[in-house]
C-alpha cells in the first residue's frame, strides 16, 4: 500500500482505452482497479473511453466539458492500454487530445496487456505524448504479455511480476500525486 497523510485521499482516475468491441480491456482493467482499489492513499474513479463520446475533430461540446471538467478535478491517472499494430488506441489519443491545461503537472501510470509486446509499444509512445502535454509518466508500468493467458475465468490473475509492478506503480503514483497536488496549490504550474 501507498503512503499518504492527508485528509483528502489522491483522486486516481482509471482511464480504459479500448473501445473497440469484444474488447478484453474490461478485464485488465478490473483486475487493477481492485488492486487500486486496495490503496488506502486513493479514491478511484474510471473514465471508460467507449462510454466517453469525445469528437475526433476536437470540437468542444458539453461531453469533452465534463470530460475536461473530470481530468481537472483527479490527481492522478493510470492509462488501461491495448496494442493495436504496434501503437496505442485512436480513442486514447483523442482524450489526451481534448484536453490541455488540466492534464498539467499530473501523474500517469500505464497498465498495458497485448500479445508478445504486452503492450510496451504503446507505452513508449505514450510516454513522449504525455510528457508534451506536461505530465510525469512514472517509471514502473504493469504490462500483460499474451494477456488473455494471463487471467482466469474470473478474471485474477498469477502473474507475480504485474502483482509487483502494480504495488510499485501505485505507490510511485501517490508520491508523485501527492508532492504535485501539494506544488499546484503553492503555485499553479506554469506550462504555455
Amino acid at each position: 500500500m501507498a503512503e499518504y497523510s492527508t485528509d483528502t485521499p489522491l483522486r486516481l482516475e482509471v482511464i480504459i482505452a479500448s473501445v473497440r468491441p469484444k474488447r478484453f480491456a474490461p478485464v485488465v482493467a478490473d483486475w487493477f482497479l481492485k488492486q487500486a482499489r486496495a490503496d488506502e492513499a486513493f479514491e478511484v474513479g474510471v473514465i471508460d473511453l467507449i462510454d466517453t463520446p469525445l469528437p475526433t475533430d476536437l470540437t468542444e461540446n458539453e461531453e469533452v466539458r465534463a470530460f475536461q471538467r473530470r481530468i481537472a478535478a483527479a490527481d492522478a491517472f493510470v492509462a488501461v492500454t491495448s496494442e493495436y499494430n504496434h501503437g496505442y488506441p485512436a480513442s486514447l489519443k483523442t482524450a489526451l487530445d481534448s484536453v490541455k491545461r488540466e492534464w498539467r503537472g499530473k501523474p500517469i501510470g500505464f497498465v498495458s496487456y497485448g500479445g508478445l509486446s504486452g503492450g510496451l509499444r504503446a507505452v513508449e509512445q505514450l510516454r513522449q505524448v504525455v510528457a508534451e502535454i506536461h505530465m510525469v509518466s512514472v517509471r514502473e508500468t504493469v504490462s500483460f504479455h499474451e494477456a488473455k493467458r494471463k487471467f482466469d475465468a474470473d478474471g485474477n490473475t498469477q502473474d507475480g511480476a504485474a502483482i509487483d509492478a502494480a504495488e510499485r506503480m501505485l505507490r510511485q503514483l501517490a508520491w508523485w500525486a501527492g508532492a504535485l497536488r501539494t506544488a499546484r496549490t503553492v503555485e499553479p504550474y506554469p506550462g504555455s
